[in-house]
């Protein structure tokens, strides 16, 4: 069974979305049960700090030993830090995929949007 922590929000597509920080920043990352599906993760191909994507536009890629996924922007937005620690490490996403798997910090250009997230019980019966 997958962790879902209920104080995340997520997308169908299997991301995770924090909420705002003081600085209205959130961070955004994988599921367990994406990483989960994916298997052992041996390389994520992330963009540049600075870089703005829309909802639902592909940011990224998580390589594993099984398949190639996009990765889906939850929402839109500037993204302002990237996990560069995930480059010699990618398999933290399989170890800590809430943690130190996070893999962007974006604000949020409209931050109202993070309120049509799902809620962990909504996910749960979407991966159920």
């Amino acid at each position: 069974m997958s962790t879902i922590p209920a104080e995340l929000s997520y997308t169908s597509e299997h991301e995770w979305i924090s909420a705002a920080d003081s600085d209205g920043v959130v961070s955004v990352g994988i599921t367990d049960h994406a990483q989960d599906s994916l298997g052992d993760v041996v390389y994520v191909d992330l963009p540049d700090s600075g870089s703005t994507f829309e909802a639902n536009e592909s940011f990224g890629e998580v390589e594993s030993t099984k398949s190639v996924s996009d990765l889906y922007m939850p929402v839109a937005g500037e993204i302002v830090e990237v996990n560069t620690e995930l480059a010699d490490q990618p398999e933290v996403l399989n170890s800590d995929p809430y943690g130190a798997g996070w893999l962007v910090r974006v604000r949020p250009s409209d931050p109202e949007s993070l309120k049509g997230l799902l809620d962990a019980k909504a996910y749960e019966a979407e991966i159920s």
